[in-house]
Parts: C-alpha cells; structure tokens; sequence
C-alpha cells in the first residue's frame, strides 16, 4: 500500500454506513478529523488523548480559522503534563478549555444541529508507522454516552487549565502519585 493514502480509500463516507472500522497505519487522527468535519460541516468537537503533538495542534488550528470547527475542548492525561506545558500556547488557538486528568483514551467526538459522529481510536495526536485500530460510528448512543463519560470526567476528575499551570504539580500528586511515574496504573483483574 503506497504511503501516501486518502481516508476516502480506507472507509466509506459516514453517510452511508453507521458504524465502520480501520485496523492499520495509514489513518491519522487530524486526517479522519478532517474528512469527518468535510462530510458533516462545521461542528463542535471534543477531543481526548493520553498526549498531543505539535503537528496535530498545527493542523488543528488550521481547521478552526477555517471555520469548520465551532468550538473545542481537550482532555489530556496529567502525565503527560511536561509536554502540555510547553505545547500550551498552541493549545489556547485550537481548543476553549483543556483539561488535565487521569485519561488514557483516545475519542474525539462531533456534534452540529443534524450530526453526531463519534471516534474511538488507539492513536495518540502523534504520528508514527505502527499499526492502529479505529471505529467511527454516527449511533447517537454511542455519541450519547462517550459524551456523558467525557463531561463527567471534565467536571468531576479533572483540572482545566488556564496557563497558569502553579496547581499543576499539586493536582498530579493528588491523582496519580507522580506525573511521570506509572505507579499505581496497575490493578489486577477482577479488583
């Protein structure tokens, strides 16, 4: 498969089937971000990740002076906070609130007055050349209840920051021990 591949070659337009699926390394989330809002028009959009990366702020931003993204927020895992901080200028042109929490998942969510769309992917907003796995569905339900998980963790178990990133470290303490360190991510099954 050549490198360079559209995401019309990979999946069929979202009006056409409810829910489709991509295992492979030729998607990319800004790229599926931009096919979707092509499709749909512009739309307020909820995005989650473990991080992001430089490129896909770019790209981002580019989308909302564009105007097809109405309005956005970000939910990131306090972990990966170093690279928050110093990304955080470019945060404030694509997103109107960020959130830092204890957050693995990987959704963006799409909403205007006659579509929801929904993303779950094993991609962070970074690029690299391994294998993912992606589902893309319209199920209002879905939508429905991704949205109620993301708004309640936002609320609830959250840090939304603002640049002043002083309670940063103080928060991290608080949920997971260290910003950097994976102690206390593991939990045997069944408990």
């Amino acid at each position: 498969m050549p490198t360079k591949v559209k995401v019309s070659d990979l999946l069929r337009p979202i009006a056409d089937v409810q829910t489709q699926a991509y295992f492979g390394r030729h998607l990319h989330t800004l790229g599926l971000i931009k096919w979707i809002l092509y499709q749909i028009g512009p739309a307020d959009v909820w995005v989650s990740s473990y991080s992001t990366s430089e490129e896909f702020l770019r790209g981002f931003r580019l989308m909302r002076q564009s105007g097809s993204i109405l309005s956005a927020k970000m939910l990131l895992d306090v972990k990966a906070s170093k690279k928050t901080v110093q990304l955080w200028r470019m945060m404030q042109t694509c997103f109107d609130d960020v959130f830092l929490g204890q957050n693995h998942s990987k959704v963006t969510l799409f909403r205007n007055d006659q579509h929801v769309v929904s993303v779950v992917t094993s991609q962070n907003q970074t690029y690299g050349s391994r294998d993912e796995s992606t589902i893309i569905t319209t199920d209002p339900q879905v939508f429905a209840d991704l949205f109620s998980g993301y708004t309640l963790h936002c609320d609830t178990q959250s840090l939304r920051i603002n640049g002043n990133f002083s309670g940063i470290t103080q928060k991290s303490a608080r949920l997971c021990r260290d910003a950097d360190s994976d102690i206390g991510d593991f939990r045997p099954f069944g408990y």
